[in-house]
């Protein structure tokens, strides 16, 4: 290693001598590096030093692995990969979910057995009805404001039946009465099913023979978790007869009917 060392600093001080002097007569020599025009003595300091180099290079004994220095090509970049396309779906298979998830609802006929106003509530009343099981639901209506409570009692209704209970002002609410609102929320009035209905009758959203294709309602916890009444509820409307519908397609029904609304006509329902 010593040896190649001598070799090419002789070299490199013969070379660097023959190149500095053919310049040195260029024209151009004022706008050149200065390195290019170095004495012999430089050179020979620099030669000296690629020797001390070398000798110690033999002798030293590294750990670290040899790395090449030079570039070398990247790999090839990885070509990302592209996610499956979704599934567009059309406007009929929107509003079939749509559809679907509305029929999970546990929707059903009730009747208010007994109704009277919330003791820490000015703006509720509580709600005793028959919905068709062993014993009469405990459901909160913000409705004071709205109906006089000698309306209520006796009266057919529909009511929501799979939602969690929540506690309202000490009462706990299992249920929710389905109403009909303008569009300022000024006037309010309970949904009416159809005559010939009787408590705990099926509501659903669709034609007659889709009664036999209802599925399960979804369970209280499902409900919530999925937000199924959040999706549906903002379709859902009377048109100008006063038919309740969900998105101005699919009639709200029981067996015995249509539900309705019985003054709001083109109202919200909730």
């Amino acid at each position: 290693m010593a040896a190649t060392a001598a070799v090419f600093s002789g070299g490199l001080k013969v070379k660097a001598g023959l190149f500095a002097s053919q310049i040195s007569s260029l024209p151009l020599r004022d706008h050149l590096p200065r390195c290019l025009f170095s004495s012999s003595k430089t050179i020979a300091s620099v030669s000296r030093s690629l020797r001390v180099s070398a000798v110690n290079n033999n002798h030293r004994r590294s750990s670290w692995p040899r790395v090449s220095t030079f570039c070398t090509a990247a790999p090839d970049a990885v070509s990302p990969v592209s996610e499956p396309d979704k599934k567009v779906e059309s406007v009929e298979e929107v509003e079939e979910n749509v559809k679907e998830t509305a029929n999970l609802l546990d929707i059903r006929v009730g009747r208010i057995v007994k109704a009277w106003q919330h003791e820490e509530a000015d703006s509720l009343y509580v709600e005793e009805v028959d919905i068709g099981e062993a014993e009469p639901r405990i459901i909160c209506s913000g409705l004071v404001k709205y109906v006089p409570l000698d309306l209520l009692q006796g009266a057919s209704v529909v009511v929501l039946a799979n939602l969690k209970p929540r506690n309202m002002r000490g009462v706990k609410s299992c249920g929710m009465l389905l109403c009909a609102s303008d569009s300022s929320h000024e006037n309010v009035e309970p949904l009416v099913p159809p005559q010939g209905s009787v408590p705990g009758d099926r509501v659903w959203f669709g034609n007659e023979e889709d009664l036999e294709q209802l599925p399960e309602p979804s369970p209280p916890n499902k409900v919530q978790k999925k937000k199924m009444w959040e999706a549906v509820q903002p379709l859902l409307k009377t048109d100008d007869s006063g038919v309740s519908m969900l998105k101005e397609e699919h009639l709200m029904r029981t067996s015995s009917g249509l539900v309705t609304s019985n003054t709001l006509k083109n109202a919200n329902i909730s």
